[in-house]
């Protein structure tokens, strides 16, 4: 016969929580003995051990009187319930891990692998980490408005920088995100690097749209992701509205939508 202590030392739970398992109706309380102390017998050792392993496992406290007074086909029902939850919860901590992980390592969980190994292509060809860090952002942005989608576009993405002139362009805009916008020295190398950029993305867009590799009207019919995207491009260079001015100056809206303001220039 067990006092609460070592019934609760056995079963690896606290005296407390005897107590509110008694308090609940969940453990029965024995009576006193002649000595004035509650004794625990087996059967209070069996049951607690049930209770601390169901517990445990997740399920409500206020279920599991129910399960240990069910007979056999529906106690083995109800565990297979509980375990297919808990392979789910195991599923999603995993699941959660890897976003982790990617997180730790620069890398975003909002992104599919795809985007991820564009990412990298843009390391390869001497993107700033300021400058990919800038892009992961605006492809989470796409990738939320557009997550099916994502992927078919990022193979054509892929081919862009193999023209050298895409590759440029990431170097001007690299540069760019290096420049102090408050130096003196700094403001005419601004001005030739904006410019070079327009000129690039305009001849591109203009390339793109002959031959009618740009996003469809279907695509570009929702202006909140391409207004989050020249936000996003404020928040983090105060230069970019001049970017949006130098690229409308070349009849494009802006130069996060590729989209014509004159369809007849």
């Amino acid at each position: 016969m067990l006092t609460i202590g070592q019934l609760a030392s056995y079963a690896g739970v606290t005296v407390r929580a005897v107590r509110h398992y008694h308090q609940i109706g969940l453990l029965p309380e024995p009576e006193r003995d002649a000595s004035g102390y509650r004794r625990y017998g087996a059967t209070a050792v069996v049951a607690l051990l049930k209770i601390r392993t169901l517990a445990d496992a997740g399920v409500p406290l206020s279920e599991i009187t129910a399960l240990l007074d069910a007979g056999e086909d529906a106690f083995a029902a109800a565990i297979h319930r509980i375990d297919t939850r808990l392979s789910d919860e195991i599923t999603r901590l995993e699941t959660s891990r890897k976003q982790i992980a990617q997180l730790a390592a620069g890398n975003s969980g909002a992104l599919p692998p795809e985007v991820l190994a564009y990412l990298d292509r843009l390391r390869e060809i001497g993107t700033s980490e300021k400058l990919i860090a800038a892009e992961r952002d605006g492809w989470i942005l796409v990738a939320a408005r557009w997550p099916d989608e994502i992927r078919e576009w990022i193979p054509s993405k892929f081919a862009q920088l193999e023209d050298p002139r895409m590759v440029r362009l990431y170097h001007v805009l690299s540069e760019l995100l290096e420049f102090d916008p408050d130096s003196e020295h700094d403001s005419d190398l601004i001005d030739e690097r904006l410019r070079e950029a327009a000129d690039i993305m305009a001849t591109l867009s203009e390339e793109a749209y002959a031959s009618g590799e740009l996003m469809s009207d279907d695509d570009t019919s929702d202006d909140l992701p391409f207004d989050l995207l020249d936000a996003l491009a404020d928040e983090a260079h105060p230069e970019a509205y001049r970017m949006r001015n130098l690229m409308r100056e070349r009849g494009w809206t802006s130069w996060t939508r590729q989209e014509r303001l004159n369809v007849d220039m």
